[in-house]
C-alpha cells in the first residue's frame, strides 16, 4: 500500500531555515500530487503548498508565500518542502499528502498521509 514518511523537522531559531523531505513508497509517485499541510496546537489543519504532478505547478498559502519552496525528485519518489525565513507562527507538525488528481490546499481531497513531523521555530 501506498506509505508517505516525513522527515526533516526540527527545533531552529525565527529567520532560520529547514527543509522538509516525504519518501513515497507503493504506487507510482510520478502520479501524484503532492501536498504539505501543518497543524498548529489548538489550531485547524492548514494547507501550505501543493506541487501538481503532470506540470509542476505549484500553489502556496497567502502565509507562506515567498518563503516556502515545493518541489519533487520523481528519480528519487520524494517531495520536498524548503522553508526560509521562518517565524515563531510557523511552529506546527508538518504532514506531506499524496492527491491522485489536481492540486489543492484542501486537505479533504487527499488520498494518503503521512505520520507528520514536528517544526518548532523559537528562540
Amino acid at each position: 500500500q501506498v506509505q508517505l514518511v516525513e522527515s526533516g523537522g526540527g527545533l531552529v531559531q525565527p529567520g532560520g531555515s529547514l527543509t522538509l523531505s516525504c519518501v513515497f513508497s507503493g504506487a507510482p509517485f510520478y502520479f501524484y500530487s503532492m501536498g504539505w499541510f501543518r497543524q498548529a496546537p489548538g489550531k485547524e489543519r492548514e494547507g501550505v503548498s501543493c506541487m501538481h504532478y503532470g506540470d509542476d505547478s505549484t500553489i502556496y498559502a497567502d502565509s507562506v508565500k515567498g518563503r516556502f519552496t515545493i518541489s519533487r525528485d520523481n528519480a528519487k519518489n520524494t517531495a520536498y518542502l524548503q522553508m526560509n525565513s521562518l517565524k515563531p507562527e510557523d511552529t506546527a507538525v508538518y504532514y506531506c499528502a499524496a492527491l491522485r488528481g489536481e492540486c489543492a490546499l484542501v486537505g479533504g481531497f487527499y488520498d494518503y498521509w503521512g505520520q507528520g513531523t514536528q517544526v518548532t521555530v523559537s528562540s
